[in-house]
């Protein structure tokens, strides 16, 4: 019996792991840029009580074993790149990636780190920036006087200055690709960096084969669909209601059996 209770206790700590993935996904329904996450699982060994192999006395052979299994324990967390809807903001340093691709962001280490988060903005030095202040790679720097910044599909940034009637070409943006997107590693800042799951990046101007384009003012939202993070919500906490419940059928079990000496 204190096989039961060991394996209740596991199916309960992995849907508690189960519920905290699934708040986060809700907490950041509107993070820009924002991938839901997704617990995988796995059943643990199983004990083999009688293999299926022996023979009956007639020369008949069991069709299978008999096994009890030890529960489950979470595997990885699955993280998933969908397409997040593409919300219009107006403001002109807001860059939506439709496709495949990240911006590259330099950390103030010179690591550099990947994003969906495509709410640009300008510092001090003119320098085109995170929300959180990390500069993008390739460095774009906007030159004085700008009257207007327009961003291309395939990333080329030009700017018209003030008195003139033809804008001036300073730059393009340059999309990163990765193998295995779901092997990159979240480091919180609505950034990525690469693990060796990921694989090395590739580079390479938006709309270009395997990236996708860039529009202009535009921001993508989330993919957490919160009508289905919901129902994961109540199926977590069924089955973690159900697992405390085979906890304490087991403690009555073993306590009935305690109580024959009596």
């Amino acid at each position: 019996m204190l096989r039961s209770l060991r394996t209740a206790a596991l199916g309960m700590a992995a849907q508690q792991l189960n519920v905290d993935t699934i708040a986060n996904n809700l907490a950041n329904v509107n993070t820009t840029g924002y991938k839901k996450n997704n617990v995988e699982f796995q059943d643990l060994l199983y004990e083999t009580i009688q293999a299926g192999s022996s023979s009956g006395g007639e020369g008949n052979e069991k069709p299978g074993d008999i096994q009890i299994g030890m529960g489950n324990k979470p595997i990885s967390t699955f993280r998933c790149f969908t397409q997040g809807n593409i919300t219009e903001t107006g403001n002109s340093l807001d860059i939506a990636i439709e496709g495949n691709g990240f911006f590259q962001i330099q950390k103030p280490d010179g690591e550099y780190a990947y994003t969906r988060d495509g709410a640009l903005r300008i510092n001090s030095t003119g320098n085109l920036v995170s929300v959180s202040g990390l500069r993008v790679y390739p460095e774009i720097m906007l030159p004085e006087n700008v009257a207007s910044v327009n961003i291309s599909q395939d990333g080329i940034i030009s700017v018209l200055f003030q008195g003139e009637s033809e804008p001036e070409e300073i730059g393009q943006l340059e999309l990163a690709t990765f193998m295995n997107s779901a092997g990159l590693r979240a480091i919180g800042g609505n950034l990525y960096e690469q693990t060796e799951a990921s694989g090395e990046p590739a580079y390479g101007p938006p709309g270009e084969d395997g990236f996708g384009t860039v529009v202009q003012g535009y921001l993508e939202k989330s993919n957490v669909d919160v009508v289905q993070e919901m129902i994961n919500l109540i199926v977590a906490q069924r089955a973690y209601e159900i697992n405390s419940k085979a906890v304490k059928t087991a403690d009555e079990i073993l306590a009935m059996t305690n109580n024959l000496k009596r």
